[in-house]
């Protein structure tokens, strides 16, 4: 063996492509074999159905349709008696939006993070009063618009006032720092229009739609910690913003969606 190993090791070139090839010929049924097992079992594997089983997904398909059917009769039925509600309380349906992206190009020198600019102007569709957010949550309105550029307000400062609920508790409150209440950590203080004794750590809070300037829904953050203020008149919260605004790179800015 060591001796036949020696002599296949020294062959030249063109003697061992020819003794690969013999030997590759010597296999080649081998493969064709293990071809046909395998194609022997691809086969076995998509073997025609019997009658009874045909018969028992077609009636399983036919229950699954009428259950679709019935579940969008339902829906319909929802949808107008919806249409008839809002028609008699006199209230309008919801305004669509739609979102487009911004990039945050620049941000004030200071470490409040009042506001950002974004390389989003009026010749791209920016408007006064637009809210921005990322995916994880609220981060701000527009304040000012230039043709290529925007400056964002964010929410904690003193002219980003938001109108909020808590989703739990259906508590109503209000997201309104002072001057001198800096955005610390991403945590934002929320007074409730009421006292909420039911307000608990961990509970969420989203904006409630009611101020006119954000749509209902959007994800504001998580309850901290409550405590009783003036007398048991009402009840201030410590909400830690879902947006993180010290690390925001890009955004998305709400626009009304033409009818």
């Amino acid at each position: 063996m060591i001796a036949l190993a020696v002599v296949l090791l020294n062959l030249p070139p063109m003697a061992a492509g020819r003794l690969r090839v013999a030997v590759s010929s010597l296999f080649l049924p081998l493969f064709g074999l293990a071809g046909s097992f395998q194609s022997l079992a691809d086969q076995a594997a998509f073997t025609p159905l019997t009658r009874s089983t045909l018969i028992a997904e077609i009636e399983r398909l036919r229950l699954t349709q009428q259950q679709l059917q019935l579940s969008d009769m339902q829906g319909r039925a929802a949808l107008e008696e919806n249409a008839r509600l809002r028609s008699l309380l006199g209230w309008q349906p919801q305004v669509r939006w739609t979102h487009k992206a911004a990039r945050v190009i620049g941000r004030e020198p200071t470490t409040w993070w009042r506001t950002l600019t974004l390389d989003f102007g009026g010749r791209h569709g920016a408007r006064v009063g637009q809210p921005v957010l990322t995916s994880d949550g609220l981060v701000g309105r527009i304040r000012e618009v230039y043709p290529l550029t925007c400056q964002v307000v964010l929410i904690g400062d003193t002219e980003c006032g938001v109108s909020t609920l808590v989703r739990e508790t259906r508590d109503q409150g209000l997201i309104q720092s002072t001057a001198s209440d800096p955005i610390g950590e991403g945590v934002v203080l929320l007074r409730t229009l009421q006292h909420s004794p039911g307000i608990l750590a961990g509970h969420t809070v989203v904006t409630s739609g009611f101020g006119g300037v954000f749509p209902p829904g959007i994800p504001v953050g998580q309850v901290v910690d409550t405590r009783s203020a003036e007398g048991g008149l009402y009840t201030e919260v410590r909400v830690r913003l879902a947006a993180r605004l010290n690390r925001l790179e890009e955004v998305w800015v709400l626009t009304q969606k033409s009818p």
